[in-house]
């Protein structure tokens, strides 16, 4: 979750502009100077034809075999480079032009430059075929980091392997004044990524011994800075002295990546690169790593493979090479805690003593958990730590895994954790969803976290009002997440109040827009901003009558309450057409069906019928975001029936509400015929025996009414054109009540033949076009022929549970259609198999 890879440590490690720091990453990256300068932009490089590329990989050729590689070679696969790298999809290159570029790579006298660019190109061609590269004869380490990089991104088991064994030879050989070791501890580290099991065990103990090593003992002097003293006089060298901490004190301990300085020695560098890799390779090669040592084993590394790599001081041969690498790390984190404390001269310093603050905070939890002896030690760290993080807001990001540390081991230091939790869940959230990367960074902690909490899940699920704040924020980014999120944070008590804060997120969106911009003078915000168009929406922030309503959709916990936000609608409604309003509209429907998804694993039918009630209320009364109530009302319309075949008594338990609902000015059409199909399929004694003859009487007139409506209405811009599935639900809901009480058939016989009727010669009301009028006029002369047989028809409408529990009918060779169609045929006259 939270990562300082190495080569973000080395691009912020402040040093002089020496040639050789140009930045290699442990995954291969290419410094972006090799590819800056190009006008064109990336749509035409993902655009190029085929013929172009294999014309450019000519130039590439031609040029690369010329003795004297000129400043057009560069240019030629910075371009070629941008080109293969702009798509996801693979471009393919010619075998003489990926022969070509090997060999550039693996030459000797090849420019850095060219190598570089060869190296970046042929891994963005891996894994491929046609690579033919070994590093078994390559001397040079930089060149040898380069090779390896491409390797790796082949990404085979064995290559991996043999790499290692390369590199750690390599390793062992190196004398005092030999190549850099820089360029291949990335490659170590991706090893161990790779194939953890790839570095023998004598290998790994005395790699961990030297780790220990550049931790603790590098150089407190700065480099040597050569410089010439004049025409005739010899090259001289400088003594800059030693490093100086980000405050600009002279440093008085031990070196680490926050110390500064113009120029930086070779075991400095090595110092930054292990922090960086520390943790990777604690988890690595520690107790349950895939190569990992016997921690008992106290054995000396005399006749080890790596015997210069495991000469170390002699108080290094008091513990066993893992002790020793986990003692230094703690005392370097301790180091880098103190150093954060200070007070930093430049920008990007203080930004580095964040990223270096989380990464020691991450490699404690890591030493911990391996070894508890460092528990306690780690504790007095901690505390006041923590006090200081929460007090400012600069470093709220670093407090992260903090809390993540006391979900690991609060209980085993008996250390009441609630606190920090308390404070996470409640200020960071409300005081800065607007930051992406925290955002970001805090629902991965909680998603990372959730098999930790324990008896403090609570805390997080009564703060999921806060955690949305992330969401309404930047929903599109972080939709995913509160999908996987959803179901831990939803419980039946907080399920209606969830509901409704989802169905409200495009309106929190905007409260939280319109508090933002209250917070900065009117000379401040642009010109196009909303809030100068439209100063009520900032004057409703102090209106007393809806200051309470927006406390309670700013809220931080759950408050087992519902307020209808009908009024703050109509004030936030010049922001609903904002960017982030509408993105987060878009967001809302993935994130009801999750919710319900969730919901109906546990909802009981007490839940289910106040989930329905919620669904009747809130299915007219959202706020208004272009397309946003269409999205919602699809996905209410299918979880209505849902909750229904849940919990099917509550048709009879809602019938008032029910009613009320098709008696009321009409909602949109999908949730209305999601009501109407469960009120024939469910409003029967079968399902519940409460059910009476007079509450079906009581539907089938307002059901009736509600048909003639539709039907008869001129449309018109309050009473548009009715879907016909809404009259074709209608028309078979009416004859299902009528199946189960008897007396209505003549009555709903009637309206199917008017129905069919007006379907054959349909007026200028509101009736479909011509598809939906052939599906009204079959879906009623299909009823009509059924209720000829009063008993088969209360059989198809009103099954048995016994019979109804399979759901044949969903079988597309037994539907309730083929069924309809062949009792249509045995009634018809002109069937002639009854007399008329």
């Amino acid at each position: 979750m939270f990562t300082t890879g190495a080569e973000s440590l080395l691009r912020q490690a402040r040093a002089g502009p020496q040639p050789e720091s140009r930045p290699v990453t442990a995954q291969g990256g290419v410094s972006g100077s090799l590819v800056a300068g190009l006008p064109t932009p990336s749509s035409l490089f993902r655009e190029l034809r085929d013929e172009e590329l294999a014309r450019l990989c000519a130039r590439v050729c031609a040029l690369l075999r010329e003795e004297d590689w000129g400043p057009d070679a560069p240019d030629a696969l910075r371009r070629l480079f941008l080109i293969v790298s702009a798509t996801k999809y693979n471009r393919r290159l010619e075998r003489p032009c990926l022969a070509l570029l090997q060999t550039t790579l693996c030459s000797p006298t090849c420019p850095e430059q060219l190598q570089l660019l060869c190296a970046a190109v042929l891994r963005e061609m891996s894994p491929c075929d046609s690579l033919s590269l070994s590093c078994d004869h390559i001397q040079n380490t930089r060149q040898l980091g380069l090779v390896a990089s491409v390797l790796l991104a082949q990404g085979d088991q064995q290559q991996v392997r043999s790499l290692a064994q390369r590199v750690l030879k390599v390793l062992e050989s190196r004398q005092p004044e030999g190549p850099s070791l820089r360029h291949l501890l990335p490659v170590v580290s991706k090893v161990t990524s790779l194939a953890p099991d790839a570095l023998h065990e004598e290998q790994t103990r005395a790699l961990s011994k030297r780790l220990g090593d550049w931790l603790r003992y590098a150089s407190v002097q700065q480099a040597v800075a050569h410089s010439s003293g004049g025409f005739f006089s010899t090259p001289r060298a400088r003594q800059l002295g030693p490093v100086t901490e980000v405050d600009g004190a002279v440093a008085t301990d031990f070196f680490t990546v926050l110390s500064t300085g113009q120029r930086f020695t070779e075991d400095q560098w090595l110092n930054v690169q292990a922090f960086s890799m520390l943790r990777a390779w604690l988890l690595d090669s520690g107790p349950g790593g895939s190569s990992a040592p016997d921690a008992d084993d106290k054995s000396e590394l005399e006749g080890s493979t790596l015997s210069v790599l495991s000469a170390t001081s002699t108080a290094g041969h008091l513990l066993p090479p893992q002790q020793w690498l986990r003692e230094k790390a703690f005392e370097y984190c301790q180091r880098l805690l103190e150093q954060s404390n200070r007070r930093a001269l430049k920008k990007a310093d203080s930004d580095l003593q964040k990223a270096c603050l989380v990464e020691a905070v991450l490699v404690l939890d890591v030493l911990c958990q391996q070894d508890p002896s460092f528990l306690y030690r780690t504790l007095s760290c901690l505390k006041p730590l923590h006090t200081r993080l929460r007090g400012d807001p600069a470093w709220v990001r670093a407090l992260l895994p903090v809390a993540q540390f006391f979900l690991h081991h609060g209980e085993a230091a008996a250390v009441d954790a609630e606190a920090v939790y308390q404070h996470l869940f409640t200020r960071i959230p409300a005081e800065h969803f607007h930051s992406s990367m925290l955002a970001f960074e805090f629902v991965q902690f909680c998603r990372d976290s959730l098999p930790l909490f324990g008896r403090n899940l609570g805390i997080l699920r009564t703060s999921f009002p806060n955690l949305f704040k992330f969401l309404a924020w930047n929903s599109p980014p972080l939709t995913s997440d509160f999908v996987a999120l959803l179901p831990s944070l939803v419980d039946a008590g907080t399920a209606v109040e969830m509901l409704h804060l989802l169905l409200d997120l495009p309106c929190l969106t905007a409260a939280l827009d319109l508090q933002l911009r209250s917070l900065q003078a009117a000379s401040e915000r642009p010109p196009w901003d909303v809030s100068i168009r439209a100063p009520g929406c900032l004057e409703a922030l102090r209106d007393s009558q809806v200051q309470g309503l927006f406390q309670h959709l700013l809220r931080a916990h759950a408050s087992g309450t519902v307020e209808r936000l009908t009024p703050l609608y109509r004030l936030l409604q010049p922001l609903a057409g904002c960017a982030r309003v509408v993105q987060c509209a878009e967001a809302v429907p993935t994130l009801l069906r999750a919710f319900f998804s969730a919901v109906t694993q546990f909802a009981d039918g007490a839940l289910a019928s106040q989930l329905v009630l919620l669904l009747l209320e809130r299915s007219d009364s959202l706020y208004q975001v272009p397309g946003y109530e269409a999205g919602v009302h699809r996905v209410l319309s299918s979880q209505f029936p849902a909750l229904c075949k849940l919990h099917p008594p509550l048709v009879v338990e809602q019938a008032k509400e029910l009613l009320e609902f098709v008696g009321g000015p009409r909602s949109g059409g999908h949730m209305l015929t999601s009501v109407v199909w469960a009120i024939g399929e469910y409003l029967s004694v079968s399902w519940d025996r409460r059910c009476t003859v007079e509450q079906i009487n009581n539907f089938f007139e307002a059901l009736e009414a509600l048909l003639f409506e539709v039907t008869q209405s001129r449309p018109s811009t309050t009473l548009p054109k009715c879907p016909p599935q809404v009259i074709t639900v209608l028309m078979t809901t009416l004859t299902k009540l009528a199946s189960r009480s008897q007396d209505l058939i003549p009555r709903v016989s009637l309206l199917l033949s008017k129905m069919r009727t007006l379907a054959q010669s349909p007026a200028t009301g509101s009736t479909p076009g011509e598809e939906g009028v052939g599906a009204i006029h079959t879906r009623a002369t299909e009823l009509l022929n059924l209720l000829k047989m009063p008993s088969v028809a209360q059989f198809v409408f009103t099954p048995s549970v016994e019979v109804s529990e399979p759901r044949y009918h969903r079988d597309t060779n037994t539907a309730l259609p083929l069924v309809l169609r062949t009792v249509s045929r045995l009634v018809e006259r002109e069937a002639g198999l009854l007399p008329g």
